[in-house]
């Protein structure tokens, strides 16, 4: 079952635009200037709602490389057969054109956080009143012995969606018959909890059509992991005897990879591989740990309107924020980015600013309309992004309710992407 793009989302048809960086440095009016870097779940919502909100009162520039921007959340349904990339390929013409969004393609390249600038590769350099950053994640360097990401194509990790998941997907359907894939899972903390399940689940569905007595091999180092119990029960139910999971217990700590041998070496047991998905440990993209807002591998924020603990000026969202309960999800980035988006325009503005609330669910892809979720809702304390309280699938549930569960997930992605681009 393929959803074309039009069952997805109309997609708005203006080009994307790309301005000058002289352009974007020149201010005549004297406005408030909002600098936003990364055009993910995060930043894109960030700059749209600031923008809009602010009715043209603040001038909002959005820096982004990439003039198409891939969704991770719902790529693992392209290596699954369930859509094409083109439909979680979202472009950045509306955010320009509608909202007068000054978007420049290029990378970050520094921040100063004294003149308040930052620095991009072009050479351009971009004053602010306030910068927001959310960079999304990067990998942390020997996390899995043997791996690096100048080794990715032989061994993609398929965790920033686009190119890599292009790649996995043809490696998975070059296989062998009765061929092995392999994957590394992360440990905690990660971009996306049941992401690697759900890809093991598509990864199982693309298999048992065309390569039927294929093996999966996960090798895990956590004890346990998100929706477990739905995924264990899926994975039984339609995939019974094709996947195994080597947790810590057994092992899966304890592993490194020979990329050129194809080789997986899992506590001393070294096994032959024909597909490698590396998930490595992962950190706060570069931007932020440059504009020295990180401890450690993420970056701590104050949960009432986003700002680093670092910088009241700079604030940090999505993944590469170290925020408390929520997990680092396309869900949780949007509505971290409204909240943040607010008290921004509040204090640019002297607009009125609501009590912080956020929300996330997390929807995953067993199988063909066997779709499962989990989330919660979330307040702003002194200490962190408190959770308030959740739900979870349940094992057992009957198909109907599954199939809603993925029709769901499907109006979601829609109403996700309307709200970060047009």
């Amino acid at each position: 079952m393929t959803f074309n793009r039009r069952k997805f989302i109309a997609v708005g048809t203006a080009a994307a635009a790309t301005l000058s960086a002289p352009a974007v440095l020149a201010d005549g009016h004297g406005k408030p200037r909002v600098v936003v870097i990364g055009g993910g779940s995060g930043g894109a919502t960030a700059a749209r709602y600031i923008a809009k909100d602010s009715k043209g009162a603040i001038t909002v520039t959005l820096v982004e490389p990439s003039r198409s921007y891939f969704t991770c959340y719902f790529s693992n349904l392209y290596i699954g057969g369930f859509t094409d990339l083109e439909d979680i390929s979202h472009t950045y013409g509306t955010l320009a054109a509608k909202y007068g969004i000054n978007v420049v393609h290029d990378w970050a390249v520094d921040v100063d956080r004294d003149s308040k600038t930052v620095s991009l590769a072009g050479g351009a350099v971009l004053p602010y009143d306030k910068l927001i950053l959310s960079p999304g994640i990067d990998f942390v360097e020997d996390a899995v012995p043997g791996w690096s990401v100048a080794a990715q194509n032989k061994m993609p990790h398929a965790y920033k969606a686009g190119s890599q998941s292009e790649l996995l997907k043809a490696q998975i359907m070059a296989m062998p018959e009765g061929g092995r894939f392999a994957m590394v899972a992360p440990p905690n903390p990660y971009r996306c909890p049941p992401g690697p399940y759900e890809r093991i689940s598509m990864v199982a569905h693309v298999l048992k059509q065309m390569n039927p007595t294929a093996k999966i091999l996960v090798a895990d180092p956590k004890p346990k992991f998100s929706k477990q119990a739905l995924f264990e029960e899926g994975w039984q139910r339609h995939y019974g005897g094709m996947v195994e999971r080597i947790g810590p217990d057994f092992g899966g700590e304890n592993v490194s990879v020979d990329t050129e041998a194809m080789t997986i070496d899992i506590d001393g047991m070294v096994e032959n591989v024909d597909v490698c998905n590396v998930i490595p440990a992962q950190k706060a993209g570069r931007i932020a740990d440059m504009a020295g807002v990180t401890e450690g591998n993420w970056a701590p924020v104050n949960a009432a309107d986003m700002s680093s603990k670092a910088d009241p000026d700079v604030h940090v969202l999505g993944d590469a924020a170290a925020q408390g309960d929520m997990p680092k999800s396309g869900f949780a980035a949007n509505s971290q980015a409204k909240v943040c988006a607010m008290a921004v325009r509040g204090a640019l503005t002297d607009s009125k600013v609501f009590p912080a609330k956020f929300t996330n669910t997390c929807w995953s892809l067993i199988a063909e309309d066997d779709g499962v979720k989990v989330g919660a809702t979330y307040e702003a304390t002194e200490e962190k992004i408190a959770k308030v309280d959740g739900f979870i699938s349940q094992t057992g549930e009957d198909a109907a309710t599954r199939k809603a569960t993925f029709e769901e997930s499907v109006g979601w992605y829609a109403g996700i992407t309307t709200d970060m681009f047009d």
